[in-house]
């Protein structure tokens, strides 16, 4: 990942080794327990980071946690991106749902998280169910998403709504959008 990358995305884990503060604005969010960062693609317009369970893969997963950066795409809004997202997904799979979950605002940024389902996924045969959360930053557009290729129990919405509410976007240069300190 290069140095563009590391300033739109961070991965708050272990891993983070403690280096210089956080510059700039950024996304924060860390690989879920039990996953594995499975696929990494960048270039000047996006990036896009495909997290799966261990013993999957990007080819073959249940689950997947999805970030992408629009790198360029601050103030684009997340109802947008809900209904472009939506239109492609309803013309896939005529008979999902779209559901809204959250309309608001985190840390001074417009926030938006949805659901979007399809009972019966024509490519895989499985039902699909996945979470959006879209941010509108001042420099980049990110979202973040989590799917099933299954019908999620209660506990696992649970889990991963409270999984979704950690995932922020802060920058070093608002004093009250404020990234937090790394040592």
């Amino acid at each position: 990942m290069g140095l563009r990358g590391l300033a739109a995305l961070v991965f708050t884990a272990a891993a983070w080794p403690a280096q210089a503060q956080l510059a700039n604005e950024n996304l924060l969010v860390h690989v879920p327990e039990g996953y594995k960062v499975d696929y990494n693609a960048q270039n000047d317009q996006q990036l896009i980071s495909e997290m799966v369970p261990q013993g999957e893969s990007v080819k073959s997963w249940t689950e997947m946690v999805t970030v992408q950066v629009f790198f360029k795409g601050g103030g684009f809004a997340p109802t947008q991106m809900r209904d472009n997202i939506a239109t492609g997904w309803m013309k896939a799979c005529p008979q999902g749902t779209q559901q809204p979950v959250v309309d608001t605002t985190e840390n001074g940024y417009a926030t938006l998280i949805w659901l979007l389902t399809c009972p019966n996924n024509k490519d895989t045969g499985k039902p699909e169910w996945t979470w959006f959360k879209a941010v509108s930053g001042n420099d980049s557009f990110y979202v973040v998403q989590k799917s099933f290729r299954f019908v999620p129990s209660k506990e696992q919405i649970t889990t991963w709504m409270r999984y979704l509410k950690t995932v922020e976007v802060c920058d070093s240069r608002l004093p009250d959008r404020a990234c937090p300190k790394t040592n």
